[in-house]
């Protein structure tokens, strides 16, 4: 194969980015750095992709958009409080965001037992910047298992597929759905009118024994049928990950740990390195399989357990 010239530019939701690997949501970017999320959207909008903002960040969807031009999610939670929810999606409108990542893994908060044992509370210069003003100012004080607490009271545990379908009366922006990682639940995301699909077990942070992200891939594929984007988050660390996601039927990849290891290595420009690093791999890992753009990526590239016939040993 003539792999003299390789091709990572792709489209998501009708944007135009450099490489199928994408920005997850993080919260509180300035635990690892302080520039937090001001570097990581310069460094994303450099390498010519989408970062996603976490609600739970620390600079508000106002201060990310004031670092300059980029293509910006923004991840969602469901408040009981529906206003917060309603104020939120206004202020990424109007900053200028260009889709909603919905998450529906969390009605609470899973046991997150290093956070316990490492007694973890926010810094004097971290705040919940998306949610100043808005009577929040507990959390800022509160050690890891009363913010716990203090969190699950505001989430609202009885979200179901037809808030997807509130959510679209409140904004034109399309919505993906993030935390999904069976057949059952792709069809009834689409169903409720979502515009993607992230395969995501929330970091595997949530509830244990959950799948990797990259067994549980495959079955969202199929279930989706062609008729969203699969995307797919966790455990991407080498260039190498991505080409096995894609492989595997995923549109691109977001990438979350990687982004802050590297913030918290050396800001904006680790950042930036993170994503070089990534797309070169990536790039390497094409020409090696003989694939000079993403389209020439098919299954036929990779190999899982699943596939392996099951030949009982010789005695």
């Amino acid at each position: 194969m003539d792999v003299s010239k390789i091709d990572l530019t792709t489209n998501v939701l009708g944007f135009n980015i450099s490489m199928p690997i994408m920005i997850a949501p993080t919260a509180l970017q300035k635990m690892a750095h302080p520039q937090g999320e001001y570097a990581t959207a310069r460094a994303a909008s450099v390498a010519g992709t989408i970062m996603t903002l976490s609600s739970w960040a620390s600079s508000s969807v106002e201060e990310v958009s004031s670092t300059g031009p980029g293509i910006r999610f923004l991840q969602l939670y469901v408040f009981k409080d529906r206003s917060m929810v309603t104020q939120l999606l206004r202020r990424a409108e109007n900053a200028g965001f260009k889709a909603i990542v919905l998450t529906a893994d969390s009605p609470v908060i899973g046991r997150r037992e290093a956070s316990i044992k490492n007694r973890s509370t926010l810094p004097s210069y971290v705040r919940w910047k998306n949610f100043e003003g808005m009577d929040l100012e507990k959390l800022d004080k509160t050690n890891n298992s009363a913010h716990t607490s203090v969190v699950n009271g505001l989430y609202d545990q009885s979200l179901t597929w037809k808030d997807v379908t509130w959510l679209q009366t409140l904004t034109s922006l399309p919505i993906i759905v993030k935390g999904v990682l069976t057949a059952e639940d792709t069809r009834l995301a689409i169903q409720a009118g979502a515009a993607g699909i992230i395969v995501s077990n929330h970091g595997a942070r949530q509830l244990d024994y959950v799948p990797a992200t990259i067994m549980a891939l495959e079955e969202v594929v199929q279930a989706a049928e062609g008729r969203v984007p699969i995307f797919m988050d966790g455990g991407v660390r080498r260039g190498t990950d991505v080409f096995k996601a894609l492989a595997l039927g995923a549109s691109g990849v977001f990438i979350g740990r990687p982004v802050v290891f590297s913030l918290a290595a050396d800001g904006e420009a680790g950042v930036r390195k993170v994503l070089e690093m990534l797309h070169g791999e990536l790039e390497i890992t094409m020409a090696l399989c003989g694939c000079p753009s993403l389209k020439d990526i098919t299954r036929d590239h990779v190999v899982t357990e699943w596939d392996r016939p099951r030949i009982a040993p010789k005695l």
